[in-house]
């Protein structure tokens, strides 16, 4: 199974920053964010997200009134860090398609093909008055433009062939410009002609994600390779209303360990073996199947966790509960990064791994290898557009 983690300022508590045990200055310089990174690597932790939004976090006395982007902050996160994915959230309501791909490709080449996005949206009159493009919008419309945004995204991806740039120092060309391409792309609310800026990210596509909240984020949810879904009694539901669809192309294409037991019959709680298999870069990768590999994206049960003071056995019940249930995982908000995320490293990724539910802490490669997700062909290529 895969174990995704939260970076949100001190943690998910908004008291966290007034722990004894938390310098607040280290909100701001990214010490903290960088330290949970790192102990979640070395636990063999498969991905952290970084919460943001478009809106200045409320003045209110004993909060943190203030945020790092969420992009700078994975930006900054990923020369510290070797193994784990990176995937800053990004509003796209007021925010142009272009730079959204742009910077995301960007990351992927700066954490070597660890990078992915969450992808967010906006309804509120404060955020569309912090940029003053647009006025805000319904939930309905919000979504609708973010699968614009997604597709088009890969598209632009797709615009520089992963052999563009050739470096001809005796014809002084760097790049062959017939393998680079427009993507004449075309939305209600804005068009994109193309290329991209950036050449072709390491793993094709970087992986996109979108966390569940509200009913048009679960139609959304269609397009993604990772849902992030909330916890709740009608959680096997929302699995299948997000796997079911035949329009779920993209997070279909997954592969599987080859000491894996995927669609052998096996019932949904029952343990899978660990096996090794190659990334798409051609590198030795462990990773664990389990229900629902093949079949649709990466489900995860997203869910703000306090083990320091909960202790984690409720928590490894639950998860074996939401494993059994079809999730591919678990995307842990821990109340406190200093606090709680040394009890996820120490006491609960062991745990799971005695239970065979995870794998080897030390397992690499790209993100889209270790979630088991192939590397998209090239649309392009070949097709002399």
């Amino acid at each position: 199974m895969i174990v995704g983690l939260e970076i949100d300022g001190a943690g998910a508590d908004p008291a966290a920053w007034r722990a004894a045990e938390v310098d607040p200055r280290a909100i701001l310089t990214g010490a903290l964010a960088v330290r949970a990174a790192q102990r979640a690597e070395a636990a063999g932790v498969d991905l952290v997200t970084f919460a943001d939004a478009l809106e200045a976090p409320e003045d209110v006395p004993g909060r943190v009134s203030v945020r790092l982007d969420a992009l700078g902050l994975a930006a900054r996160v990923a020369p510290a860090t070797e193994r784990i994915g990176l995937l800053p959230t990004i509003t796209v309501t007021h925010t142009e398609p272009f730079h959204v791909q742009a910077s995301v490709a960007t990351l992927d080449h700066v954490s070597g093909g660890r990078a992915g996005w969450v992808a967010d949206v906006s309804t509120s009159g404060a955020a569309a008055a912090v940029v003053g493009r647009r006025e805000p919008a319904a939930a309905a419309e919000t979504w609708r433009e973010a699968r614009y945004v997604v597709d088009v995204s890969r598209r632009l991806w797709d615009s520089w062939e992963d052999d563009a740039i050739i470096r001809d120092a005796a014809s002084g060309r760097y790049v062959d410009r017939e393998k680079l391409h427009y993507v004449d792309f075309v939305a209600p609310t804005f068009s994109v002609k193309g290329p991209s800026i950036v050449p072709r990210p390491p793993q094709g596509h970087p992986v996109t994600a979108i966390r569940v909240n509200t009913p048009e984020a679960l139609e959304a949810a269609r397009d993604a390779e990772v849902v992030l879904l909330p916890a709740s009694e009608h959680l096997a539901t929302q699995i299948e209303a997000v796997r079911g669809s035949d329009r779920l192309k993209v997070g279909a294409d997954r592969t599987n360990g080859s000491g894996g037991t995927v669609g052998d019959g096996a019932s949904a709680g029952s343990r899978r073996s660990v096996g090794v298999t190659a990334d798409d870069a051609g590198r030795a990768v462990t990773v664990t199947p389990d229900r629902g590999w093949g079949a649709g994206p990466v489900v995860l049960v997203s869910v703000e966790v306090r083990p320091h003071v909960d202790g984690i056995e409720g928590l490894v019940a639950a998860v074996e509960a939401w494993v059994a249930a079809g999730a591919d995982g678990v995307h842990l908000r821990p109340g406190s990064l200093e606090l709680d995320v040394p009890v996820i490293a120490d006491e609960l990724l062991p745990r799971l791994r005695e239970l065979g539910l995870v794998g080897a802490a030390e397992r690499g490669g790209s993100l889209r290898g270790r979630l088991g997700l192939k590397r998209p062909r090239n649309t392009f290529s070949g097709s002399g557009r």
